[in-house]
Order: structure tokens, then sequence, then C-alpha cells
């Protein structure tokens, strides 16, 4: 059997991959998403959903999402019935093999951002893998606010009483 070789793209860059006689990729071999039985596919709102939840349970993240993103949220919220989107927040580009996050996050006044990144990309990709089989190829985030405890909210005293 003769092995040619082909270059393949994948979710955000061009690599060369062996292709056998079969015609199967040689890393699909190591796939646990790909078996003689058959092949599963995940999709993209999965992903995104896993990757919100993993996000949000890192202390230091309050919130996920833009301005604009979260203050549709907070007025879903308020509807009956009516619930955030876990996925608020998080793009995601699903490959056969591979996946690629973005994060738009809202982190807690206080926190060391560098650590915070590096915590949430931790968590992310070790969600995703375990859950799905995929590999994540790259986890971006975007720290687009801070969040600082409102003083209003705790008890005024008065003047007279």
């Amino acid at each position: 059997m003769s092995t040619t070789v082909e270059n393949t793209k994948t979710v955000e860059n061009t690599k060369t991959v062996e292709k056998t006689a079969a015609g199967r990729n040689a890393t699909d071999r190591g796939s646990a998403l790909a078996t003689e039985q058959g092949t599963t596919t995940v999709a993209d709102t999965v992903v995104q959903k896993i990757a919100g939840l993993a996000a949000r349970e890192v202390r230091g993240v309050h919130d996920l999402g833009g301005g604009t993103a979260r203050a549709i949220g907070a007025l879903r919220d308020r509807i009956p019935g009516g619930s955030s989107s876990i996925g608020q927040g998080v793009s995601v580009e699903v490959g056969e093999t591979q996946a690629a996050v973005d994060l738009e996050i809202v982190v807690e006044y206080g926190v060391s951002i560098a650590e915070l990144a590096k915590a949430v990309r931790r968590n992310v990709i070790t969600a995703i893998e375990q859950m799905t089989g995929l590999e994540v190829v790259e986890v971006n985030i975007n720290v687009n606010d801070v969040y600082i405890e409102d003083d209003t909210e705790q008890p005024s005293r008065d003047r007279v009483q």
C-alpha cells in the first residue's frame, strides 16, 4: 500500500496530514470520535455550553459576554419563564477532531487577569476535551469589563433618628 500526503484545513491552521490508501486521516485513528463502529459528531452549541459553564466555574469570573449581550441577558432573566443563555459570551469553531474557543469575560476587581486567564483556559480545555474527545487548539480570552461591587446596596444611616 502506498501513502499519500495532502494538505488538510484544520480549525485555525493548515497542516499536513497523512492519508492512508483507505482515505482515512492518520490522526483519526487516535480520535475517540471516529471508531470502526462509526463516528460521533459534536454540535457547536454543545461545545459552546461546555465552555461557558467551565469558564463560569473559575473564581474571579463575574460574567461572560459584552455589554450588549449582558443587557439582553438581564432583560431575558426578568421575563417569566426566560433564562439567560449559558453560551453567552462564547463563540466556538468545531471541526471533526478539533475545536477553538473565543470568550468574552468580565473579571472581578482585584483579581490578577493573567492568572485568571490561565485558570479559565485550563478549565475550559479540560472540560471540552474530557466531555467531547475533541482537541482544543486555542482558547482566546477577551476581558471587556471589570466588575466593581456597588456600594449603594449597603444600608444607609439617616442623620436624624
